[in-house]
């Protein structure tokens, strides 16, 4: 009877123990290194409407940025390619883009590929550039 007594002493502190490590365990540290290289996936609209001055359109799911005052853009020499789009919808509301939606650009405005990365919008026979907002 002693040595029956004895194992169910045994038997829960081994219990506790066991507990108490499978507890211990869950408190480890789960912070993530957001150092570690991965991709995080390209700006949003959201990200952008933020600031009031933001001049952006959506085009085949990426969004497009207004570059006029990049001195490096002003100083490019490019060719106007084809029309790719037109600004379909106008909205301040990151919700509602989509592809062909712009938050200054009018409605009917054409959008032509060139032979660099810019892409240009005419506005009253004013080009005005734009650049891929991708990360990365």
């Amino acid at each position: 009877m002693l040595t029956l007594n004895l194992i169910r002493q045994k038997g829960k502190y081994f219990l506790c123990l066991t507990a108490f490590l499978v507890f211990l365990s869950g408190c480890g540290n789960t912070q993530i290194n957001i150092s570690q290289p991965g991709s995080i996936g390209n700006p949003t609209p959201k990200d952008f409407l933020k600031d009031a001055g933001a001049d952006i359109f959506v085009f085949e799911g990426i969004v497009y940025s207004n570059v006029e005052d990049v001195d490096w853009v002003k100083e490019l020499d490019y060719t106007i390619g084809e029309e790719v789009g037109e600004i379909i919808k106008q909205t301040d509301k990151a919700i509602s883009f989509g592809n062909g939606t712009s938050n200054k650009l009018p409605v009917g405005t054409k959008i032509y590929d060139t032979d660099t990365q810019i892409y240009i919008a005419i506005v009253d026979d004013k080009e005005i550039r734009y650049l891929q907002m991708l990360e990365g």
